[in-house]
């Protein structure tokens, strides 16, 4: 009985272990690596062919997004899923391949140019066509027999629609062990979705850790929060631009907006308008208002009961064209606005941002985590303009942030739902987390939990029966090729503009205790900087 680590191992994502038993081959997640990886990501040590059924915790694309190009490379068992998640995966892994698909067919316009190889994409829309018919949907709490010695159940993991923590009870010889995979643990309190259910029992335990290191702080009011920010935004004639994530979060958004309508909490804009612009938003706010009513929390049953349509509401309208999502921009009537994607990296929302960030009247409200470096970050950060589609735009909208809102559990949520077990495991691993964050929060769990706990790496391999580590995997991380034109060496000149960056990045590190006015003056002058040497 061996786990091995194939992805998100002192890494976010690109989830995926294999579970190999005398007999069979058994994938949980299969996800894709989204963003820079940090340690070299191991391939398949088997052939699709040869796996036996693939678990999937839920639909995010770092945990099911590669598995269209298992069904294309050979693989063709079940896909054990709740129902919600297969829903969801029809529709996102058919949007992954789209992206798939342009992706390849801008490339090889590219590679035709210069005669360069051909690029295939990791898969196509056939490919997922192929794979739909293998999703099996389960139930919470019900246990499956889905192979020899092999029992599965899903536990509510509070994260997305769906979502789950999957224990599997694996008999080998005379051996039983109860094997339990957290995927990733939901945030408490939030609209919508239950909280994640506390496990009871476990000998291994394989546990994410996005969070391992750090609290949300207090519980905020969600209500009150967007109640204040749609208020100020249209009493100053403006719109509420709120970039959103399309699966979850914008569902999340419509709930709490829909309690502030029914309460009448934002007063002298009767019936104002909201307009969720994102294709995909608009078709997984269907799939959340359609036939999931076991997955939501006691307070959206509530409604629910009631003959209340938790999701739709008088002011909502539904843009799916261009046409439709350029209008927007043309009416001159204060509204909010949702739109993908929850970043500002890509789509509709950056056209959004381009007609209202210059505008003092708007706000601009974010509502999920910003990775560093991305435009949203850069907002967040006190950017004092952007380039958007070439122009610079100045930024003198109200950047704001919605607190408490993570999808995520934080230290305290995740030591709570591991000390939840009745008797102590065997092992614990800890994966799914930031480089430095997984040994932290593995250090954390044996200092305030006194469980046995490793960070393994990928292609890390463990014997879960003697507790053996067979292989410790890649712990040497990626580094960044230096830019060298090719047959010369680095010149004085360019070695005296590493060292200035250095400097630079040396002093931002340094700049936390700035003044917030010298703080938001040196990111104008390093963007300013910025923009005018990528022209």
């Amino acid at each position: 009985m061996k786990l091995e680590f194939l992805g998100a191992a002192h890494e976010v994502t690109g989830s995926c272990t294999l579970l190999e038993t005398d007999n069979y081959k058994i994938l949980i997640d299969c996800g894709m690596e989204q963003g820079a990886d940090t340690y070299e990501n191991c391939q398949l040590p088997v052939l699709p062919a040869e796996i036996d059924c693939v678990l999937l915790t839920h639909a995010h694309i770092d945990h099911s997004g590669k598995v269209p190009m298992l069904a294309a490379q050979g693989f063709n068992g079940p896909i054990y899923c709740t129902g919600a998640t297969r829903v969801l995966c029809d529709m996102m892994l058919k949007d992954s391949a789209h992206i798939q698909e342009s992706e390849a067919e801008w490339k090889n316009r590219k590679s035709q140019r210069s005669g360069g190889a051909a690029y295939v994409p990791l898969y196509t829309l056939k490919d997922v066509e192929k794979t739909l018919p293998l999703f099996v949907p389960c139930e919470y709490e019900k246990v499956y027999q889905i192979l020899d010695n092999i029992k599965l159940r899903f536990i509510d993991a509070g994260h997305l629609l769906g979502s789950s923590s999957i224990e599997l009870t694996v008999t080998e010889g005379d051996v039983t062990k109860v094997i339990l995979f957290s995927g990733d643990v939901g945030n408490i309190d939030r609209p919508l979705i239950k909280d994640p259910k506390k496990p009871e029992q476990a000998d291994i335990v394989i546990i994410e850790s996005t969070y391992g290191n750090r609290y949300h702080g207090a519980r905020a009011d969600y209500v009150s929060q967007l109640t204040r920010m749609i208020q100020e935004t249209l009493d100053r004639g403006g719109n509420l631009v709120i970039p959103a994530f399309a699966v979850g979060r914008t569902q999340e958004m419509l709930y709490l907006i829909r309690q502030i309508k029914d309460n009448n909490l934002v007063k002298n804009h009767p019936n104002f308008q909201v307009w969720v612009d994102s294709p995909m938003a608009v078709e997984a706010t269907e799939i959340y208002a359609g036939n999931v009513m076991g997955y939501y929390d006691e307070e959206a049953m509530d409604y629910i009961r009631n003959g209340i349509d938790i999701l739709h509401f008088n002011g909502l309208h539904k843009s799916v064209t261009s046409a439709d999502s350029i209008a927007l921009n043309t009416d001159k009537t204060p509204k909010v606005i949702i739109s993908a994607s929850g970043m500002c990296e890509a789509g509709r929302i950056r056209h959004h941002l381009k007609h209202n960030l210059w505008r003092s009247e708007s706000t601009v409200l974010f509502v999920g985590y910003q990775s560093v470096g991305t435009l949203g970050n850069k907002l967040l950060s006190g950017a004092a303009h952007v380039k958007l589609f070439g122009e610079d735009v100045q930024v003198n909208a109200h950047i704001e942030k919605m607190d408490g809102i993570s999808g995520h559990a934080d230290l305290g949520i995740l030591l709570e739902w591991l000390g939840n077990l009745k008797v102590k495991p065997e092992q614990v691993f800890v994966n799914h987390g930031e480089d430095e964050v997984c040994d932290e929060f593995a250090n954390t769990i044996k200092e305030q939990l006194g469980f046995f706990a490793t960070a393994p790496y990928n292609g890390a391999v463990y014997d879960l029966i003697t507790g053996e580590c067979i292989a410790e995997g890649n712990k040497v991380k990626l580094q960044k090729a230096e830019t060298v034109k090719k047959g010369k060496a680095i010149s004085a000149i360019y070695e005296n503009l590493l060292r200035a960056g250095k400097r630079l990045m040396a002093l931002i590190e340094n700049s936390s205790s700035f003044a917030n006015k010298d703080l938001k003056k040196m990111t104008a002058e390093i963007d300013a900087l910025c923009d005018k040497w990528e022209k």
